[in-house]
């Protein structure tokens, strides 16, 4: 069974900084694309970055870019969210994914993908 467990969030400041950690057990990591998405309350789910299985490659959502970076350690099967310049609008819960059917890019993460319970970010002004 896939279990995604996400950490690290909280309450920060405007111009704060977070780090979001996400253990991954039950699926081969390292053949996995890994991504982060979040949601804010009364809004739909949307993408943030996804980083590639051997993390080679990172992508992430304009709003985010320059800010955030996403990193990962396959001999920890873990992936990161680093989270800088946090603005109010930031503000939402958290969620890493994991995608092994395509590990090179990750897009098919509502339909075989695995997703974690999700962390609140609160970023207040």
């Amino acid at each position: 069974q896939v279990q995604l467990v996400e950490s690290g969030g909280g309450l920060v400041q405007a111009g704060g900084s977070l780090r979001l950690s996400c253990v991954a057990s039950g699926l081969t990591f390292s053949h996995s694309a890994m991504g982060w998405f979040r949601q804010a309350s009364g809004k739909e789910r949307e993408f943030v970055g996804a980083i590639s299985s051997r993390g080679e490659t990172a992508r992430y959502a304009d709003s985010v870019k320059g800010r955030f970076t996403i990193s990962r350690d396959n001999a920890k099967n873990t992936v990161y969210l680093q989270m800088n310049g946090l603005k109010p609008e930031d503000t939402a819960v958290y969620y890493c994914a994991a995608d092994p059917a395509d590990p090179d890019y990750g897009s098919s993460w509502f339909t075989t993908g695995s997703w974690g319970q999700g962390i609140q970010v609160t970023v207040s002004s």
